[in-house]
């Protein structure tokens, strides 16, 4: 049997499954955006680890290795490319509403949008997918430069990390505990923005342990406060 099944491949195995979970559900029926953001959420937690876990293996060989990386790429292209994309198209399917504090009724309705919207939406979220991949194909070639780079300077990403979806993007629902609003237009001008920087030749610098922490631990408040939201506000 083919490719490698222990225990420094399964977190990510977990997230594109977790991926694919989402983007079934946000393309099912009136399709949920907030069930699609928790599991973007989820992805983003088997990323954080998964590096780590795998460097835990030091009897590694160079194909488990070279393996990692692009199976990594693979997931991600999925989990932080297609999912987010998937949801925006929920959204322009379905408008979330939810009135604000102490009311705290959280519905959703289907909308018809007028065709224009339609392809200018379905466009943006292709151009994000497509950023993703593009992303994603060129950090996979400069890996070998990248690890170089790494071991005498400072230890920068080249553009936009695809792994800022899982905190982004559920930032912008989040923004229903203040506004009762339909925010799909603000998510399809954020995936184009974040699509921009995924491919624009800038230099992020790469987080410390503390900022990694600190990033875990925000986006385990927001999949809490939207799992509250989903399950234990009234609907109508």
């Amino acid at each position: 049997m083919i490719g490698f099944y222990d225990y420094t491949v399964i977190l990510t195995y977990l997230s594109m499954i977790s991926a694919t979970c989402g983007i079934i559900l946000c393309l099912n029926s009136v399709g949920h955006p907030y069930i699609g953001m928790l599991f973007l959420l989820l992805c983003g937690l088997c990323d954080a680890f998964d590096g780590k876990v795998a460097r835990t293996k030091k009897n590694r060989t160079e194909r488990m290795k070279k393996f990692g990386i692009q199976i990594d790429s693979l997931s991600d292209l999925i989990a932080f490319g297609v999912l987010p994309a998937c949801i925006g198209i929920a959204m322009m399917r379905s408008s979330i509403y939810y009135e604000t504090l102490p009311s705290t009724i959280f519905f959703i309705k289907l909308t018809e949008r007028d065709t224009g919207i339609k392809v200018v939406i379905t466009m943006i979220a292709l151009f994000y997918t497509l950023a993703a991949l593009i992303r994603l194909a060129f950090f996979n070639v400069l890996e070998e430069e990248r690890n170089e780079a790494e071991e005498t300077g400072p230890r920068y990403f080249h553009g936009l990390p695809v792994t800022s979806a899982a905190l982004v993007f559920p930032t912008v629902l989040l923004c229903h505990i203040v506004f009762s609003m339909d925010l799909t237009y603000l998510y399809s001008v954020l995936m184009a923005v974040m699509g921009i920087l995924f491919i624009s030749d800038i230099k992020v610098k790469k987080p410390t342990t503390k900022d990694i922490i600190a990033m875990i631990a925000f986006g385990a408040v927001e999949a809490i406060v939207l799992g509250l939201i989903f399950i234990f506000l009234k609907n109508r």
